[in-house]
């Protein structure tokens, strides 16, 4: 009787091993389809939803499920309200939004979505997509691989340099261009990136471009606008030189620079802030890429924009994306701290919202 009744107890221990053992295998398996990763490099992952609320009049928006086909995601990077995104982009979405809800930043990250934040965007309807332009951040390569999504061009190579930046004639419509209904639309529901890179590295590029290398095309930046920024900051009234970076410095850093600014006009989008051009912290955006790592970046936010198989980022020449700090430290190396202080002051949100580090020269 003994024996039998240590056997019942052994069969009942044994059964209760195999159900434990089946339970865990299920387990296993639901885990595994859970988080599978199945597409590799440019894997979807859920969101980081910023509660953005813009200053655009307010629209009635009614479920997506309701909207027309027009104003229906496409491309592969969305399954519902779902896109995957590597660690990196998670990391720099999370970053953002924690600076932006920052409330002793809050005049440095916040803006209204006016019309010259508007201006900055190009549309994509064929593909649900908007671009921020941030100028001296490689934004020529861009608008060139959205001239090509609209159908003005059917490839990067047959866009003439002079139409790029034509707007009556490459085809880019400007977000402003809308209603104030169909401009609420696309932001809630478009793929929305930009560009960004080291903040001071940038001014440098702009310095250079319009006031130094200065373009044909572009005569104002020499002959109106230096002589301006001459007349109010220059400290030595006898030196007959053009604009030096110190000037440009001065006048960046000044808290009174706007009303240089109005005077002139959008031009100063090639130095104005992040913050000022796209309005990061009231408009949600997809993805955010950097200018030093755009070799990764590119191809990524063409694969989360669903277009990889449409078009291609042009070539990236060898090291022109590379943090340039020895340049950097040069161009500041005869500004005097206070300035540098100043200039840093007002780019600070630039700096804290997309993680680039504080200069080391300001640290010294």
């Amino acid at each position: 009787w003994l024996m039998s009744d240590n056997m019942h107890h052994q069969w009942l221990l044994l059964a209760a091993c195999f159900w434990v053992i089946f339970m865990f295998m299920v387990a296993s398996k639901f885990i595994t389809l859970t988080f599978k990763d199945p597409d590799g490099y440019g894997a979807k992952q859920e969101p980081l939803i910023l509660t953005a609320v813009t200053k655009v009049e307010e629209v009635h928006v009614p479920d997506e499920k309701h909207w027309p086909e027009e104003f229906q995601p496409t491309g592969k990077a969305f399954s519902g309200n779902l896109i995957r995104q590597p660690l990196v982009h998670m990391e720099r979405l999370e970053l953002l939004r924690n600076v932006c809800r920052d409330t002793a930043l809050r005049n440095l990250s916040h803006t209204a979505v006016s019309k010259f934040v508007l201006d900055r965007i190009f549309v994509c309807d064929k593909h649900k997509i908007l671009f921020c332009q941030t100028p001296k951040v490689g934004n020529t390569q861009w608008k060139k691989v959205l001239i090509v999504l609209n159908g003005a061009f059917s490839s990067i190579e047959e866009i003439p340099e002079n139409i790029v930046h034509d707007h009556e004639k490459n085809g880019l419509p400007r977000l402003s261009s809308f209603s104030d209904s169909e401009i609420k639309k696309r932001l809630n529901l478009y793929f929305k990136f930009f560009i960004v890179r080291d903040p001071f590295e940038r001014l440098i590029s702009a310095f250079k471009d319009k006031f130094v290398h200065n373009p044909r095309f572009e005569p104002w930046y020499r002959h109106e606008i230096a002589p301006g920024i001459i007349r109010k900051y220059r400290k030595n009234r006898t030196e007959t030189k053009g604009l030096q970076f110190e000037d440009f410095v001065r006048y960046l850093g000044d808290p009174n620079h706007r009303w240089l600014d109005v005077q002139f006009g959008d031009h100063i989008i090639h130095w104005v802030t992040y913050v000022e051009l796209c309005a990061p912290c009231e408009i949600t955006y997809s993805v955010i890429g950097h200018h030093e790592t755009l070799e990764d970046d590119a191809p990524y936010i063409l694969k989360a924009a669903g277009i990889d198989h449409l078009v291609s980022y042009p070539t990236i020449p060898p090291g022109i994306t590379v943090y340039n700090k020895t340049k950097v430290e040069r161009y500041f190396s005869g500004i005097s701290k206070r300035d540098i202080r100043r200039l840093y002051a007002r780019f600070e949100g630039d700096f804290k919202l997309f993680g680039y580090r504080e200069p080391t020269f300001l640290l010294n």
